[in-house]
């Protein structure tokens, strides 16, 4: 130091001598003031560095790199002029860079091993849970970047590499122990936390650039390595830390595992076998329960399976939550649990498919005296849930078919507990589902508030008429025929009152429009009747056949079952329904003989006059009649129609097309309503070639050409 400071001292006293080499001799005095800097170096820097070791040898580096750049800052000043100027103009390294690139050459690269590896063993140290001082370690690490000059050469390869070397042989002997140790969550714990104290590290000491390569290590030993062996541990793996519903051990699973190349794909595959499996025991519950019921207890078995649906339900939000919140909304989560319920869903239960279950599922809530007592956001809870299960349901035109039975069932008898419920999940559906799926059911609810508007007109038209009135009060409800389903339309030989009632309807009917032809669907009409019985008068709620055939007793005290299927003008069917609920059922308005349990056509019957009840109005139901199958014909017949407009619309695009193309992409097209069963396409093809639509090509079998 006195060396350099007497020369600034002799530099700045005579200016005729700075001048002098500043102009003439200004390589000669950079060369020199070189030559001061390396004899420093060498005379007093490395000998007092070489006697020292450890933490003590990286003491006196900082100590000495300090001085070091003291002496090049103050270089630098003094012959600013030079450096600026001579310097710059003969594209020579300026002052304090030679004075950087002189300690390096003369210290740095006889100590950089040794300063490597005390600091190593020093970060060693800090790991095993001993205080050390990481303000020196943020000095030496230092020198290592500043002596690169703007580059990270010599701090990447002289430190991080052996560094990084290190830290993958601590943890690697570090995770060896523990996997055979702990459990899958200490061991995931154990590895939060050294992540975290190595990011702690980065912060404080080393350089930000070395964070992602040291996690990476990290993660690595800790994680890759042992990935596979510690989500499978037999008591503590994923499957256990899902089956106890351990939230917070899932959630630093996936942090943990996410951070990995492909760490989730195990993790979310042994997350879809677990909701699977729970899934596919519910099914089974559900069919053991179902089994063991006897089958006269239909209302029992019905109940099991609105369990069932609930339980669904319940299952979906739960595996839901977790994706949300345990596995961050991730999409490999929320694929892997539609794929888990897609395969439990679309399984049956008691005979009835998952379609059939969801619809008489949202049956159950919506209509009045459901045994779902829920409240309003309750309900719209639900139905927002059931929509999301239609999702994985591939059926979802059986569905819609289904769902539109029971909700015409519902609007026609008054059954609907909440207009607002019914366009509500209509709404909900067709978010979910497209506006085709619910075109009809929306025409339904509309067509409802038309025909009360209808009767409206009608009662005015009767009090403004009086002679036109029949005397007995009629509420008739016009439907269009292409919104709601399918009804078996007879023609019932009305009595003489109720034939009154229907001319003087259509009489009206043609006031309001001429362009339209009326259909009576008596099926579904209901009549009340007073009947006047010896013991009390009481009144009746029957449907029209069975006021039909009861009215039939005002005229004759006994008639045959030929006798009354001839003047109802019914099938065999319908006449041993109506009159099996009228003499074998609850409420025997009717005497039979013989007095047996069954209908046969040898029967007679009479008026039970001394019929009586507690109550003074009472409903005699039909017996139900099983729609399933009518159901799934009409499907059936749907998707006949829907795969012969699907191959036409791919053929008529791209005009020549193979065989196995032409199925997949059919079945791409209609996937998003139902799964096409390959052979079912391949029979509508063959009825499109019959048709002249399509034509096999002559030199290839399997290729189809589209017919215009």
């Amino acid at each position: 130091m006195d060396i350099i400071f007497n020369v600034f001292y002799r530099l700045t006293k005579d200016r005729f001598f700075f001048n002098y080499f500043s102009s003439q001799k200004g390589k000669k005095l950079r060369y020199s003031c070189s030559i001061i800097e390396s004899g420093c170096c060498l005379i007093q820097v490395l000998p007092s560095l070489r006697e020292k070791h450890d933490e003590f040898m990286l003491r006196e580096l900082v100590k000495r790199w300090s001085n070091h750049k003291v002496m090049v800052r103050w270089l630098s000043r003094f012959f600013h002029y030079l450096d600026r100027y001579f310097i710059a103009r003969r594209s020579l390294p300026p002052l304090n860079e030679v004075g950087l690139i002189c300690f390096r050459e003369q210290v740095y690269m006889e100590l950089n091993g040794k300063v490597r590896d005390a600091v190593i063993s020093l970060i060693d140290q800090e790991r095993e849970g001993e205080q050390i001082d990481r303000a020196l370690l943020k000095n030496v690490l230092d020198i290592f970047v500043e002596i690169g000059m703007t580059h990270m050469d010599y701090y990447e390869n002289d430190f991080e590499e052996a560094m990084l070397k290190d830290t993958a042989a601590y943890y690697s002997r570090k995770a060896s122990n523990w996997i055979l140790e702990d459990s899958c969550p200490d061991y995931m714990l154990k590895a939060e936390e050294c992540l975290r104290w190595e990011k702690d590290r980065v912060s404080h000491y080393l350089h930000s650039s070395s964070e992602p390569k040291l996690l990476e290590k990290v993660q690595h030993e800790l994680l890759s390595v042992y990935a596979s062996q510690l989500l499978e541990k037999e008591h503590s793996g994923c499957h256990a830390l899902l089956r106890d519903d351990k939230v917070e051990d899932l959630s630093r699973m996936f942090r943990l595992f996410s951070k990995i190349p492909k760490g989730l794909d195990p993790v979310s595959s042994i997350f879809k076998q677990h909701v699977t499996a729970e899934g596919t025991a519910l099914v089974k519950q559900a069919e053991d329960a179902a089994s063991n019921k006897k089958a006269d207890k239909r209302d029992t078995v019905g109940l099991q399976e609105q369990v069932f649906v609930r339980k669904v339900i319940e299952l979906h939000d739960k595996y839901l939550a977790y994706v949300n919140n345990c596995f961050q909304n991730h999409t490999l989560f929320h694929k892997a649990l539609k794929e888990a319920f897609e395969v439990f869903c679309n399984k049956g239960v008691a005979g009835s498919s998952s379609a059939e279950l969801l619809a008489t599922f949202c049956d159950n809530i919506l209509k009045k005296g459901g045994s779902e007592k829920l409240s309003d956001e309750a309900i719209e809870e639900t139905l927002e849930k059931v929509v999301k299960l239609l999702a994985y349901i591939s059926d979802k035109d059986l569905f819609a078919e289904f769902y539109r039975k029971k909700l015409a069932r519902r609007l026609l008898f008054d059954k609907s507990a909440n207009d607002d419920h019914e366009r509500s999940i209509l709404t909900k559906l067709k978010q979910q589902c497209g506006g085709q799926f619910t075109s009809k059911m929306e025409g339904m609810v509309t067509d409802l508030t038309l025909a009360r508007e209808n009767q409206t007109s009608f009662e005015e038209y009767l009090s403004n008429n009086s002679q036109a009135n029949p005397g007995i009060d009629l509420t008739v409800t016009v439907l269009t025929t292409g919104f709601w389903p399918s009804y078996k339309s007879f023609d019932l030989n009305l009595p003489a009152e109720m034939v009154r009632c229907v001319e003087v309807f259509k009489e009206f009917y043609q006031t309001k429009t001429k362009h339209r032809k009326l259909t009576w669907i008596y099926s579904l009409g209901t009549c009340n009747l007073i009947g006047k019985f010896e013991p009390k008068t009481m009144e009746l709620i029957v449907t029209t056949y069975q006021a039909s055939a009861l009215l039939l007793f005002n005229a004759a005290d006994r008639l045959s079952y030929s006798e009354i299927m001839t003047q109802l003008n019914l099938t065999d069917d319908d006449v041993v329904r109506l009159l099996h609920s009228l003499s074998c059922a609850k409420y025997k308005i009717l005497n039979k003989e013989p007095n047996t349990k069954t209908i046969s056509p040898t029967d007679y019957f009479e008026f039970n006059s001394k019929f009586t009840d507690k109550m003074r109005r009472i409903k005699i139901p039909l017996p139900p009649v099983d729609e399933k199958k009518k159901v799934i014909e009409d499907v059936d017949k749907d998707r006949r129609y829907a795969i012969d407009a699907s191959i036409v619309r791919i053929m008529k695009s791209r005009k020549v097309l193979g065989h196995q193309q032409l199925v997949m992409e059919c079945v791409e097209q209609l996937g998003r309503m139902f799964k096409p069963d390959f052979k079912a396409i391949k029979k509508r093809i063959e009825d499109l070639i019959t048709r002249d639509y399509l034509e096999r090509d002559k030199d290839n079998p399997n290729l189809f050409r589209y017919l215009a």
